[in-house]
């Protein structure tokens, strides 16, 4: 369990991946490999626009939990994904930072597996904490709110992961974070059946609580709820008739949740075929964004809010924001 509360004036950490012959590209790549999903964006570093995305799940937790390792199975899965990415959006000429999360922090084999990865594809992937993971995401929610004309001096943002949730405290010039090993994969993994999957949520809520009001206590309530990752955004694609095919980052985001609309879309879930939810949320996703619903309905009940702001934008967007933010201008 990773926390920081600091200024905003923090420096950012040292970036990895950047193509030595392109130091001063305006183009830069995020990706994100978590638990389930390996997701890149491509951004215009000039124009501050996102021009190419890829995303596709990977299932990099599956037997986690049993086993303590990644397996071979989803090593192969991740290779393959980068080099799709690699074909869908270009990575040639751009500046890149790879990053993973959870799933790799927990794994005891994680250092064999980023040597494979890397040797395969050329991609070296950083393990980051809890707290950088948080940050980055901080970096771009924070942009997509001021973008949307949304209040960004006083907020609760929760990110919803597939081995973690992270719980973001932002008042004016001040961050406070921590990282709970608590996510939609392991907890499915965990529960082993849908019938634990409620209890076993609850045993885990109680660090989240004192969290809360901790920093509630010394700072007071947030006035907004905001929340990023999967289980978020595909409630809110399913309140827009979106589907996992016809998804639109860009009309979810700024989306607006009420806390009763997750029991609505959870009970459509629960009573479609499994064909059908897949088509809803996607293969592989199916079984555990109910999972997600439930701990993203807690998070309302523990933060006392009965409506949320739904954001797209994550990790991948925040690491490349930030590379382009250190890119010297190539106008001077």
């Amino acid at each position: 369990m990773n926390d920081y509360g600091k200024r905003r004036s923090a420096a950012p950490s040292v970036e990895k991946n950047s193509s030595p012959s392109t130091p001063h590209s305006s183009l830069a790549i995020g990706i994100d490999l978590g638990s389930n999903t390996l997701r890149a964006v491509k951004r215009d570093c000039e124009t501050g626009e996102f021009v190419a995305e890829y995303e596709r799940i990977v299932r990099t937790a599956d037997g986690l939990t049993e086993s303590g390792r990644i397996t071979a199975a989803a090593v192969d899965r991740v290779v393959e994904a980068i080099g799709e990415a690699k074909d869908r959006i270009g990575f040639e000429g751009a500046r890149i930072r790879a990053v993973t999360t959870e799933a790799l922090r927990r794994a005891e084999n994680r250092a064999e597996v980023l040597k494979r990865i890397e040797e395969e594809t050329g991609i070296c992937f950083e393990l980051i904490s809890g707290e950088e993971e948080a940050r980055l995401t901080l970096l771009a929610v924070e942009t997509r709110l001021r973008l949307l004309g949304e209040r960004t001096d006083s907020f609760i943002l929760v990110d919803i992961g597939g081995g973690s949730t992270e719980l973001i405290f932002h008042y004016a010039d001040e961050v406070f974070s921590r990282s709970f090993p608590l996510g939609i994969v392991t907890l499915s993994q965990e529960a082993g059946n849908w019938e634990r999957v409620g209890e076993v949520l609850e045993g885990k809520l109680p660090p989240l609580r004192d969290f809360v009001a901790e920093i509630e206590k010394q700072h007071g309530r947030p006035e907004i709820f905001v929340a990023t990752a999967g289980t978020p955004t595909t409630v809110a694609a399913m309140k827009l008739g979106m589907n996992y095919a016809t998804y639109d980052g860009r009309r979810v985001n700024g989306t607006r949740l009420k806390r009763e609309e997750l029991e609505l879309y959870l009970r459509k879930l629960l009573a479609m075929s499994r064909r059908e939810r897949e088509r809803a949320v996607g293969v592989g996703r199916d079984d555990l964004i109910a999972a997600g619903i439930l701990i993203f309905e807690a998070l309302y009940v523990l933060l006392g809010f009965d409506e949320c702001i739904v954001i797209d934008d994550g990790l991948r967007e925040g690491a490349a924001i930030e590379l382009c933010e250190k890119a010297p201008s190539t106008s001077s």
